[in-house]
């Protein structure tokens, strides 16, 4: 077995993350990129005291496992078939400490992030593909995080 197929040398750049997608500062590493697995994508997200993504979901599931501080996940629940805007609620929160692991099945909308404006976060995100060959998607809103979702982003 060629050694280069199991251990990667020197580190994986970092990036600032799509403002569009989060609030506040977020920085994201694409691990993908550096090991370039099969079946899935994969990043190690770090979210800045304060901030968290904007309501989302993936067309294949996603697993969080925390390896800094501390954060949250809420996951909400649509209604109405509008694609731009419709009514959501937020059916649950959770919250993550380092080692914790939870899996997000696909197309469940959610956010994750920090918890407090004095404390970073950081994932491991783990994007499946939904289909074999098929890379996953990821769909974002703009919303209030309370009651409505004003448009998808692009």
């Amino acid at each position: 077995m060629n050694k280069e197929n199991i251990f990667s040398r020197g580190g994986i750049p970092s990036k600032k993350a799509k403002s569009n997608y989060f609030t506040g500062k977020v920085i994201a590493k694409d691990i993908s990129a550096k090991i370039k697995p099969k079946n899935e994508k994969i990043y190690h997200v770090t979210f800045k005291s304060g901030a968290k993504t904007k309501l989302h979901f993936h067309n294949g599931g996603q697993t969080l496992i925390v390896t800094k501080g501390r954060g949250g996940l809420s996951l909400y629940r649509r209604f109405g078939t509008n694609e731009t805007n419709f009514k959501i609620r937020k059916t649950k929160s959770i919250s993550l400490r380092i080692g914790d692991c939870v899996y997000i099945p696909a197309k469940t909308l959610h956010t994750h992030g920090t918890v407090t404006k004095k404390t970073d976060f950081a994932h491991i995100a783990i994007n499946s593909f939904p289909k074999n060959n098929v890379e996953p998607k990821t769909f974002w809103y703009e919303s209030d995080f309370q009651k409505n979702v004003i448009k998808r982003l692009k």
